[in-house]
């Protein structure tokens, strides 16, 4: 499935989730949803479109906390990806999709360990990168850890 077909697809399927949209290229595109709506989009990415879970990626924004999800189409070498935004960054929380597709349970936790977020049913949150002594609460990639 080429790119425009499958971000059709979501936007019609998703019109009421998305709250933004962004074709950078027609290869890349990205647009949000919120947090509730991710475990629904990626089964419907996954099993009906056929796209493949790539990684995800988390960033601090000072504000808020974003996950990025990025998903392939192997046949076009597209990726598009869906942004989550956490605002509130005291209580940061939102769903595994490691059920859905399993590799993801990997980056979750990398994502737990470097930015504080709990991913609900994922039952293995442990360290995975850093010592398993690291001090609680102390994410290497958050800002108010800066100094």
């Amino acid at each position: 499935m080429n790119t425009a077909k499958a971000s059709e697809k979501i936007k019609e399927k998703f019109a009421n989730a998305i709250t933004g949209w962004e074709e950078k290229n027609p290869k890349r595109v990205y647009f949000q949803i919120p947090p509730a709506s991710l475990r629904e989009l990626t089964r419907y990415a996954v099993n009906e479109l056929g796209l493949r879970f790539i990684i995800a990626s988390g960033t601090d924004t000072r504000r808020t906390i974003e996950i990025l999800y990025h998903f392939a189409d192997d046949n076009s070498g597209a990726v598009i990806t869906a942004r989550i935004v956490l605002p509130d960054k005291k209580n940061l929380k939102i769903d595994s999709i490691g059920d859905i597709f399993v590799g993801a349970m990997w980056i979750e936790r990398e994502i737990h360990e470097l930015l504080g977020v709990a991913f609900t049913g994922n039952d293995d949150l442990r360290h995975l990168l850093l010592n398993d002594d690291w001090p609680k609460n102390n994410f290497p990639l958050r800002h108010d850890n800066d100094r």
